[in-house]
């Protein structure tokens, strides 16, 4: 049989079949040089010192150039003034430094000149919300890996730039992150930039907000930022205080004493439950104080809330104050070394006065509570009549110091009559 011969299929012919507008960009090429060049052409004709023009021109550029793709290159524009090489010099091709860029604030550097190049930048992002993004995760901490590179005077308007942008939102406390690396820490250099941070952030926003923003991104220790043979609390604190900043050292300071707090307490909480011994569970608490020693006052809220969490509260409701007093006479053992003067003693009283005004469960025991540590010569009687006559705390006081009248008014007594003998 013969076979048929297969008909040729059918093909289009003079027809241009046009690409989706996705797939045109993707595989355009990258060329940050002609965006920078096509980008002076908007700048240059700009009178020096116009920063209204500077942000109307820079906008009318947006419609046209592709400002989302060439993120990275418009920042180290306007950051650094032109486009920079991996390493972090400049792209050598003969072209001039950017008619616009925040190096171009006078010296020595100021922060009120610095925002009228920061408020261009603002009205620039909040026209093109997109650019935000780019410039908190890659441009920002991209520019300050190569800060070692700068002078000292670069450096400076950089420092107070970002403490700007970082103060009024536009970045993100995680750009600080780059300023952690090796090379930036061991000569000052972070260090230095920070506390131009720092400083320039604080006039505007409270020390809370710097916190919120140091948190959020990630910063979890200012040690970071110190080189190694500094980084140690004191040097820290020393640093700061020295440099006018006495609120950033405060909150770092506080802030150690809450994680050296939290371990105490943790501590403390997991030996009694593992029903180690009483000169045990002592020998703990001195140790950690005197490697990181709180103020008394502080440790004794520390000891007592270490002590009453490792309590099992599961008891019925009519044999909790029984189990309370029962606990404190138990635990009070190991507060009684820790209660050396009376503003230990009275700090002792106002721990437990929050405590039974927080747990209502044990409120009715607070007086039996108060004579058990009395009794176990945790605080002294006239602890106890400060704290009832101008020591207590808001937090119920009216109910506490009715409910404790019998025994002040005993103690008052005992007083009288031993001053009497």
């Amino acid at each position: 049989m013969s076979q048929q011969q297969a008909a040729p299929k059918p093909s289009l012919q003079g027809v241009r079949i046009k690409a989706r507008k996705g797939a045109v960009k993707a595989q355009a090429k990258h060329e940050p040089t002609v965006f920078r060049d096509q980008l002076y052409k908007h700048l240059e004709t700009v009178p020096e010192g116009d920063f209204d023009s500077f942000t109307s021109k820079l906008v009318q550029a947006g419609s046209t150039l592709e400002y989302l793709k060439y993120a990275d290159a418009l920042f180290e524009i306007l950051l650094v003034g032109g486009l920079l090489q991996p390493g972090g010099s400049y792209v050598d091709d003969g072209a001039p430094p950017s008619p616009f860029s925040i190096l171009q604030a006078k010296e020595p550097a100021e922060v009120d000149d610095m925002k009228k190049y920061v408020d261009v930048l603002n009205k620039l992002i909040r026209r093109y919300k997109y650019l935000q993004k780019p410039l908190q995760e890659s441009a920002l901490p991209g520019l300050l890996q190569y800060a070692n590179r700068w002078p000292q005077s670069q450096k400076d308007k950089f420092a107070l730039a970002s403490g700007l942008l970082l103060s009024q939102g536009l970045a993100s406390g995680g750009a600080l992150l780059s300023l952690t690396k090796d090379h930036l820490v061991k000569n000052d250099v972070s260090l230095s930039i920070v506390t131009v941070i720092f400083r320039t952030y604080l006039l505007d926003q409270s020390m809370e907000h710097l916190a919120s923003t140091l948190k959020k991104g990630g910063i979890k220790d200012l040690l970071a930022f110190f080189p190694p043979q500094k980084q140690d609390a004191k040097a820290l604190e020393a640093h700061f205080k020295a440099e006018g900043l006495s609120p950033i050292a405060d909150w770092f300071t506080k802030k150690q004493f809450a994680v050296i707090k939290e371990g105490l307490v943790n501590g403390l909480k997991q030996r009694c439950e593992q029903e180690d011994s009483v000169a045990d569970i002592i020998a703990f608490v001195k140790n950690e104080q005197d490697e990181r020693p709180l103020p008394e006052t502080e440790l004794v809220q520390c000891i007592w809330q270490g002590l009453m969490a490792s309590v099992d509260w599961s008891a019925r409701p009519d044999q909790i104050e029984a189990l309370a007093l029962r606990e404190v006479t138990k635990y009070a053992p190991i507060i009684e070394p820790f209660c050396n003067g009376p503003k230990a003693e009275v700090a002792l009283i106002n721990v437990l006065q929050a405590y039974c005004y927080e747990d209502t469960r044990v409120i009715k025991a607070f007086p039996q509570i108060l004579k058990v540590l009395y009794n176990q010569d945790c605080i002294s009687d006239q602890a106890i009549i400060y704290w009832h006559q101008k020591g207590s705390r808001p937090q119920g006081r009216q109910h506490f110091l009715k409910t404790t009248e019998t025994l002040v008014k005993f103690l008052q007594e005992q007083e009288d009559e031993s001053e009497e003998e």
